[in-house]
């Protein structure tokens, strides 16, 4: 291998690596990692539940990106419309949930899960503790990230299609972008988990910003819809 495939294999990987880990600050990926966090406080607790949801996301795209690819072809308009659409309503229920709940809280604020040895609970008000299982607390991001990952498979595919001339290049660079995800998402829900932490040992501003972020989830999944409708309707 010459000088210039390796410079040209490592500005790929670079490019893979690096388009991974910015597609983690879309608007909608931190509309729902806004809600998330909210919920399950602190660095470490968060970049965890970053890293589940950008396994879930990847693991879709991968999934359906790579059979795309290999086909060397585009999703549907139909279909990836419909798919944002279920992204959309998806951040609106999420959303809705979280300022429901944190409506119901009182006084003490949300729900914030917490772990004793093997196990997680929740304390809300005084009548609720609820105990649950590690899956349980990991499922929610993997089930949202896989979502998103169904919704953006279409535009990575016509992406790598335009840009990439065999098959092997184009699940390199999927594999890449996934794994760049995964650590964007980590990063950044850790970063919010830290500061999160601290303003939440305050029940009325946990459930201040449980509201908020759920307020700004369901906003940001009618936004995103609106143009997927459109289309879809046309």
């Amino acid at each position: 291998m010459g000088h210039h495939d390796i410079v040209a294999s490592l500005a790929s990987i670079a490019l893979g690596l690096g388009l991974g880990a910015r597609h983690a600050f879309e608007p909608d990926h931190l509309a729902a990692l806004g809600v998330l966090a909210a919920e399950a406080p602190g660095a470490r607790r968060t970049a965890l539940l970053g890293a589940v949801w950008g396994i879930g996301h990847s693991a879709a795209l991968l999934l359906v990106g790579s059979a795309l690819a290999a086909l060397s072809m585009r999703m549907p308009d139909r279909l990836a419309d419909a798919l944002e659409l279920g992204v959309s309503s998806m951040l609106i229920a999420l959303g809705g949930r979280a300022v429901v709940r944190a409506a119901r809280s009182g006084r003490l604020g949300p729900a914030v899960p917490h772990a004793h040895g093997a196990l997680g609970h929740a304390h809300s008000a005084s009548r609720d503790h609820v105990h649950v299982g590690r899956f349980v607390l990991a499922r929610r991001p993997l089930l949202i990230g896989m979502v998103h990952g169904l919704a953006g498979s279409g535009a990575l595919t016509t992406l790598v299609l335009a840009g990439l001339p065999s098959s092997a290049a184009r699940l390199w660079f999927m594999a890449l972008f996934g794994i760049g995800s995964v650590m964007g998402m980590a990063a950044v829900s850790g970063l919010v988990g830290w500061p999160l932490a601290c303003v939440l040992r305050r029940p009325m501003a946990a459930r201040m910003v449980a509201a908020a972020a759920g307020v700004s989830c369901a906003l940001i999944g009618v936004l995103w819809g609106i143009p997927s409708l459109q289309r879809f309707l046309a």
